[in-house]
């Protein structure tokens, strides 16, 4: 297969690998690869950084099938295809998240799939002797992550490029943190990606999503929001913040020193 990805995407994905260290030699990396726009840009993307790049890694697939529609199984195997022709060895695991939606209704339905999921992917690596697994994390869902985190919890934090996970001693990484959303849609377009639709019932209305429209219609008054948002994730970002709150113990000494 002949490999064209265009510069400003390579140059994004090449420089996220570079900066991160994502990619050694050695790697066996195991990629989770539902089908949509994302993760088939992401496998694509790692086959061509394989066959232009001097780094000796392997690679290797798997799609969980998350039971939510009955003919899941027939469209995976477009996914397959996709796979056979970058020469990436492929898996489809079922993992039954509906019905664990169902048993878990106390929970957000998406904390409940993105858990099973990690857990099946990262079963998985270890099973095959991966090291690292590889998700098709973009720029946005890193945006939309931060700005989510603050307005739920008030916290600024975000998930990172590169993640050891120490009970399971694999790391994950990835590559596509400084791809826009737009430029893998105008990607899978142009390429003609074979794409599979979300079989998610919750698709288009979660948390995410709301957070996502937000930061467009906030965009419409505040243009460089979105740019402001993804330099406010940068440690150095870091302007005057009040101290943490102290405890009722390390005030004591200063509350009875206006009681006299």
């Amino acid at each position: 297969m002949k490999f064209e990805l265009p510069q400003v995407v390579f140059s994004k994905i090449f420089r996220a690998v570079v900066e991160f260290e994502l990619i050694d030699d050695g790697d066996k990396i195991l990629i989770g690869v539902s089908g949509g726009k994302d993760s088939l840009l992401l496998t694509y993307a790692l086959a061509c950084l394989k066959y232009r790049t001097k780094k000796n890694f392997s690679l290797t697939a798997l799609t969980i099938d998350p039971k939510f529609t009955d003919d899941f199984g027939d469209k995976v195997s477009r996914v397959a295809k996709f796979c056979r022709e970058l020469d990436i060895p492929h898996e489809v695991r079922a993992v039954d998240i509906n019905a664990l939606i169902r048993e878990q209704s106390n929970k957000s339905p998406c904390f409940t799939c993105a858990y099973f999921r990690r857990a099946a992917v990262n079963r998985r690596a270890c099973e095959v002797g991966a090291n690292k697994v590889v998700y098709a994390h973009h720029l946005d869902d890193a945006v939309e992550t931060f700005f989510m985190s603050l307005l739920s919890t008030g916290q600024l934090t975000t998930f990172m490029p590169k993640t050891f996970l120490d009970r399971t001693n694999l790391t994950v990484i990835r590559p596509l943190i400084y791809l826009r959303e737009a430029e893998i849609e105008k990607f899978a377009a142009t390429r003609g990606l074979d794409v599979l639709k979300s079989p998610c019932p919750f698709d288009g209305a979660t948390n995410r999503q709301r957070v996502k429209n937000l930061i467009v219609e906030l965009e419409k008054s505040f243009p460089d929001l979105f740019n402001h948002l993804a330099a406010a994730m940068r440690k150095n970002s870091i302007g005057q913040l009040w101290d943490a709150p102290k405890t009722r113990q390390q005030m004591h000494e200063t509350y009875f020193s206006f009681k006299g």
